[in-house]
Formats: C-alpha cells, sequence, structure tokens
C-alpha cells in the first residue's frame, strides 16, 4: 500500500488500514508518560495560582512560574478510576489525566524545553510530568543551533524558552494500531492550542513552527526518530523579537546532518513500562518521508481564495469576547458521552461560542504571512438543532462577516447518529454537531506528507478552542473520530469545494454524572 493511499484510507476506509482482529495487551501497556533514568532533575513547586483570568505583565519566568506554566499546559490535574464488572471478576482501571483531552487517555505528547532563566542552567529539559519537575537533557547555550534548524526566521537570543512537542508513536500504537496517526496530530493540535490559550494568560508572546529540520531537532533532544519525532517547536518570549517571515540568507541553505553533526550524540537511559514493543512500519515510513531535510525546502502556503456557499444567510448578532478564568474553565471541563442533554439554544450563545472559537485560533506561525486577514485553512461546520430562531440545516460559519450559510435544510442528527462507528454519544440529545473541516488532499499539494500531520494539528488546535468556549458558556463537548467523512461531506456538499470533515464534535448542554472525582490542584 502507498503511502498516499494509506493517509486516505485511513481517513474514508479505516478498515483497511488496521486489523479488524487485533487484541489489546493492557497488561504491556504503555506509561502515559516518559521517566528519564539517572539524570540531574529540578524540581518545580506544585504552589500553582488557582486563577488565570487575566494576561499577566510580560515578565521573564522564574523556575517557579515556568513550572506553573507547563503544569497547566500538560500536568497531572485528575485521578480518574473506572471499575468493569464480568461474572467472574471485577477490575479496577485508574488512570491520571490531564487538562487537554487525549483519544484513549493516553497522552502520546512530550513536552520538552530549551531555557534560559536566570535560576537554572541554560539548557535542554524534558518535562517529567510523573513528577513535576525537569530533567537536564543538556546543558548550553542552543541559540545558534535552533535558530538555523528553524530556518533562521527568527532573534532566538530575545526568547526565554523554546518548547518542543514530540510524538511517541507506540503510547498509543499499541491500542490504535495504525489509525494512532490520525490520533497523533489531532493530540498534538489539541496540546498546541491548549499552550497557545494558558501563554496569553502568562504574558508570553509565542510563534509555531511546523517547518523545521527534523533529524536536527530529534538530534539535539536525544531522540530515537524509530520511537518518536518532535512535530512543533514553540518559541517563548516577553521582548520585542523579530518573527522574521522571510527566511534569511545569512547563512545560506543549511542541511539537517551537517547540522547535527555540530553535536555530540546523547542517549539518555528512559523507561516506558512495554516489555513487547511491536513495529509499526507505516507510521516510521510517514514520519521519514515527512522530514524536512534542507532549510531551502520552509516555505510560505499561498492564500486561498475565499469560498461562498449559496444558500440563506443567518447574521448573528454582534456579541463580546468571552471573559472567563482559564483555571477554573479547566477544572470543569467534561466529555460528556452519553450525558448530553437536549436543551434550546439561544442565538447568543451560538453567535458567542463560534465567535471566541475562532477569533483565539488565530496564532502566529511560519505557514501564514500575517496573523490575522489570511482565509484559514480550516473551517467550521455545523448541524443545528433547537437553536433560536435558526431553521433546523446544516451550515457553514464565515467568521470574517460572523454568519451562518445555510447548506442543507433540515434535521440531520439520525443520519451523523447512523455514520457513527460506536454508539458511545445520542446524537438526538445534542442540539449543536460540530464538524472541523479542511481541504481534501490534506496539504499534500503544497506541503508534501508533512501537509498531512500539518492539517490535523490545526483541527486539534481549533477543537481545543470550541471545548474551552464551550465549557465557557457552561456546555460540554465530546470530540469523535468515530464518524463516516463520506457521510458528513454529502450533508455539507463539500466535495464541490474540495473539502473533507475531519472530526466531529457534538456540543450542548448535559446532565451531571454520579461519580467521585479527585483532583490534583489544590
Amino acid at each position: 500500500m502507498s503511502l498516499n493511499e494509506f493517509l486516505y484510507n485511513l481517513h474514508f476506509d479505516i478498515d483497511k488500514v488496521s486489523p479488524p482482529d487485533k487484541v489489546v495487551d493492557w497488561d504491556d501497556s504503555p506509561l502515559t508518560y516518559k521517566l528519564y533514568r539517572d539524570l540531574e532533575s529540578f524540581p518545580m513547586t506544585l504552589d500553582v495560582p488557582l486563577k488565570l483570568e487575566e494576561q499577566d505583565v510580560p515578565s521573564k519566568p522564574t523556575h517557579s512560574r515556568m513550572g506553573h506554566f507547563l503544569w497547566y499546559v500538560f500536568g497531572l490535574s485528575q485521578i480518574s478510576q473506572s471499575v468493569f464488572t464480568t461474572d467472574q471478576d471485577v477490575d479496577l482501571m485508574q488512570s491520571y489525566r490531564r487538562f487537554v483531552p487525549s483519544g484513549g487517555a493516553l497522552y502520546p505528547n512530550e513536552l520538552y524545553v530549551y531555557l534560559k532563566l536566570e535560576d537554572l542552567p541554560f539548557g535542554v529539559y524534558h518535562y517529567d510530568v510523573a513528577h513535576h519537575r525537569l530533567v537536564l537533557l543538556r546543558e548550553g547555550n542552543f541559540d545558534f543551533y535552533i535558530n538555523q534548524a528553524l530556518g533562521n526566521r527568527i532573534d532566538l537570543s530575545t526568547c526565554f524558552g523554546t518548547v518542543f512537542i514530540s510524538t511517541m508513536f507506540w503510547k498509543n500504537f499499541f491500542k490504535y494500531n495504525n489509525f494512532s496517526f490520525r490520533l497523533q496530530g489531532l493530540d498534538t493540535g489539541v496540546l498546541i492550542g491548549q499552550l497557545l490559550e494558558v501563554a496569553k494568560r502568562f504574558g508570553f508572546e509565542t510563534g509555531v513552527y511546523f517547518q523545521f529540520l527534523d533529524k536536527a531537532i530529534n538530534h539535539l533532544l536525544g531522540l530515537s526518530e524509530k520511537e518518536e519525532s518532535i512535530y512543533a517547536v514553540i518559541p517563548l518570549t516577553v521582548e520585542p523579537t523579530n518573527w522574521n517571515i522571510i527566511q534569511s540568507d545569512r547563512y545560506g541553505n543549511v542541511n539537517s546532518v551537517e547540522l547535527a553533526s555540530k553535536l555530540n550524540e546523547i542517549n539518555n537511559n528512559y523507561y516506558l513500562r512495554s516489555q513487547r514493543v511491536q513495529e509499526y512500519p507505516m507510521l516510521t515510513k510517514l514520519n521519514e518521508e515527512s522530514f524536512i531535510d534542507s532549510t531551502e525546502s520552509i516555505y510560505k502556503i499561498k492564500p486561498k481564495k475565499r469560498i461562498f456557499c449559496r444558500g440563506p444567510k443567518v447574521t448573528l448578532p454582534q456579541v463580546n469576547r468571552l471573559s472567563y478564568d482559564l483555571a477554573s474553565v479547566l477544572q470543569k471541563r467534561f466529555s460528556p458521552d452519553m450525558d448530553f442533554i437536549i436543551g434550546k439554544v439561544n442565538q447568543l450563545e451560538l453567535a458567542s461560542l463560534l465567535q471566541e472559537a475562532t477569533d483565539s485560533f488565530a496564532y502566529r506561525n511560519d505557514l501564514d504571512n500575517e496573523i490575522k486577514g489570511q482565509e484559514s485553512r480550516i473551517s467550521l461546520y455545523g448541524c443545528f438543532h433547537n437553536v433560536e430562531g435558526i431553521p433546523d440545516a446544516a451550515y457553514s460559519y464565515d467568521s470574517i462577516t460572523h454568519s451562518l450559510q445555510q447548506i442543507e435544510p433540515g434535521d440531520h442528527r439520525l443520519d451523523l447518529q447512523y455514520g457513527m462507528s460506536a454508539d458511545n454519544v445520542n446524537l438526538t440529545q445534542v442540539p449543536l454537531c460540530f464538524h472541523v473541516a479542511g481541504d481534501r488532499d490534506h496539504l499534500k499539494t503544497s506541503l508534501g506528507l508533512r501537509g498531512y500531520r500539518i492539517q490535523q494539528m490545526e483541527a486539534g488546535m481549533l477543537v481545543q478552542r470550541l471545548l474551552l468556549a464551550a465549557t465557557a458558556i457552561g456546555w460540554g463537548g465530546h470530540p469523535l473520530l468515530g464518524f463516516n467523512a463520506n457521510m458528513s461531506d454529502k450533508i455539507y456538499k463539500m466535495d464541490s469545494h474540495k473539502k473533507t470533515s475531519l472530526i466531529q464534535i457534538p456540543i450542548g448542554p448535559y446532565r451531571p454524572r454520579p461519580w467521585l472525582r479527585g483532583s490534583l490542584r489544590s
């Protein structure tokens, strides 16, 4: 099977890429976090701020404040216990949750940070989630090295830190097999969206780099590319920074292998628990084929012309941006499953949800020439029911005009329910069912195979904004990949615009669940 055929089936015919008779070996499951051994570590306080309401005055963080930031981005926040009964036995499953959702709560990502703080040695660290500490991987100043790996497109000397987000393939391949490749991009995007929102509250300026010299960055961190690879690089700063949009030619084109040769190799020992790690050749091949080996392969994406759908237009009421305590919203975020309850949605609530999700999505990156004003590569569609003053129908949302364009009238809840691979959500009880959509070619035409994972990451970033906005309003949202993309594409008539549905998110009111939860937030 070719890689392009694999990606097509991964989206439209998943049965062709994953074995139907796979049995998950839970007894040999990996940990959801990586544990380095025999390295110097720097503990961080758990005396974290309990509110994140407004943006802090920009200031270079201390070791302690950096710990607060990392904990709200990806730290352990909750203990979850589930009881499963059979005729012969009772099993207790315990898991540790984060503030961000993850497919199966497996968290395939790891966080690494390059820090230049006064109360820490300059160097590259791993964020040890289990112990809430930093583990030193390499000591030194790596501004020049990282800047070259990014194509000399930013002045890193003004940045106090840089975050590297990786994917460890086995952490969810053991359960989802090849389908994990799709999950990994979305999980990474959700984490990026979370990081950017938390950074705003801490007063940090950010930029997301999807294009970089993979081998050089992985070499810096000591990662084995057969097991783990960096998906995104995000500098952090509180100073005026030159976020160049044109690649500098000061050093000419930089080769990944040559750059990596300037640093010695490190092979740090770590523990992940699994003893029988299987091979995942398609994921390894896709990762290798997505690599950028020279900075001459880094470029911008040309903005596309806006797409206008025919049909009745609904202009939504003007609303102010939502103002909320992010810490409280993160604590309340909930995926309702079967707990959705049908309730009437008014136009102000819908307008607030859509505006907040799309306005907060605007971010600095290395694909666009501007933060705002360009047509997004990711768009939002929805099938709405029982919304005050808005007929039941399938709609596209235009964030520029803050309006809905009706595509297909009627109540589509049963069609969407039939399109689900599992009956874990009752869509007849959901007033708003959103679909995040992107180009049907998954950006491969402009970015090659790397475009697929970039599209999935951007979709995940918008999903996290939708979930945060929904929680702030008092609703729940449940991201779903077990849906029939061909069916939803047909409802929205996406073929004519060469788009496809990437993920489905039912959103609405829900009943409180009778359960016991243990928070790790004091």
